[in-house]
């Protein structure tokens, strides 16, 4: 691997060609700004929050698009820097709802963050036009709030790149661009497919979870990091859990198998999980009637019933059919279950084709 040596802030480091200044300041340990970049997605350069200073380059690239290259110098926040930023974040504001203290997304709003981390508290920026569009929530997932939108382009991205639907983009331009399916239809008249992978990249209030709406601040909820049930892919996820009970699924970017990518069922399909339908103790027929019971009896009814099936009607009558939503651990241990204990080999798949 080619190294080049660069040096960020006074810190010389050496990392490998090709990468950009954004990903080398990340390792070092230095934080740059940034509301457009996504490490998964293709970078744009289009928020221009993460501009620093470049010796030897005119006015002030961002980093997130600029590559390294030997011998470089950067400066990440010099004055000129700074202002910048500030400025950035004051046009953002300038035509942004300062709704804070009621906004879904409180504590976990990157424009928020940032707005407080360079002491933007409101706009000089405040005499021109502003958006009124109404909120959009006809669809049962997800609640669009085009007003809240600063045309980073993440959720375009992430539809286009991560779900490969390519459902949303940029409309209009200028002052009236905003980003919708094609025709400006609402979303509940596209091809949607609601994974809710636009959401999860969303760095403000614009996208949020419909099921989430007023069940708590992000600050409350304790992160249980689990494994999808509806299928055996084993994408994983956090669930987001407040006063003992789900309110939520959050994408984990470190799941080894699907990072933040999720599907309709594992981002928006856990509210089974409280239904007053389910089952919550075992269940034995008496009498013709279902009736609960403890584990253990449970357990030992299927067990001598399964011996019993097994002794008068031989081994080859018993048979089990797996499921796609058991992890592929569970369809292990049913297999073994089958062949080593019942002796046969009459195991099948549901999703077997």
């Amino acid at each position: 691997m080619e190294l080049v040596k660069l040096t960020i802030d006074g810190k010389e480091v050496q990392v490998p060609a090709g990468i950009t200044v954004l990903e080398a300041a990340e390792r070092a340990g230095i934080h740059i700004p940034r509301l457009c970049h996504d490490p998964d997605l293709t970078p744009v350069g289009a928020c221009r929050l993460c501009v620093v200073e470049i010796e030897g380059m005119r006015n002030l690239p961002a980093s997130c698009v600029t590559v390294v290259s030997e011998g470089m110098v950067v400066r990440t926040a010099t004055p000129a820097v700074i202002e910048a930023r500030q400025t950035i974040l004051e046009l953002l504001i300038a035509n942004h709802p300062l709704d804070c203290l009621t906004c879904e997304k409180l504590g976990d709003c990157q424009l928020a963050e940032y707005c407080y981390r360079y002491g933007v508290t409101q706009s000089p920026f405040i005499g021109g036009e502003k958006h009124n569009y109404e909120l959009e929530e006809s669809n049962p997932f997800i609640i669009r709030d085009l007003n809240k939108c600063i045309l980073c382009g993440r959720c375009i991205r992430a539809c286009a790149e991560i779900t490969c639907k390519d459902i949303i983009d940029f409309s209009y331009r200028g002052f009236n661009t905003k980003v919708t399916p094609f025709g400006d239809t609402p979303l509940i008249e596209s091809d949607c497919v609601y994974c809710g992978n636009c959401v999860s990249v969303c760095p403000t209030g614009a996208l949020t979870e419909k099921q989430m709406r007023g069940r708590g601040r992000r600050w409350e909820y304790k992160r249980v990091r689990t494994t999808c049930p509806f299928c055996g892919t084993g994408c994983n996820f956090d669930l987001l859990v407040k006063d003992g009970k789900i309110a939520g699924v959050a994408s984990n970017p470190d799941s080894p198998v699907n990072g933040k990518a999720l599907c309709i069922k594992g981002r928006f399909g856990w509210d089974f999980v409280h239904s007053d339908k389910r089952l919550k103790t075992p269940l034995i027929k008496k009498n013709g009637e279902f009736v609960p019971v403890s584990w253990d009896e449970a357990f030992t009814t299927i067990s001598e019933r399964l011996k019993e099936i097994k002794e008068k009607y031989g081994a080859n009558s018993f048979a089990a059919l797996s499921s796609a939503r058991c992890t592929n651990e569970e369809n292990y241990l049913v297999q073994k279950f089958v062949r080593a204990v019942m002796g046969t080999n009459n195991v099948d798949h549901c999703a077997r084709t």
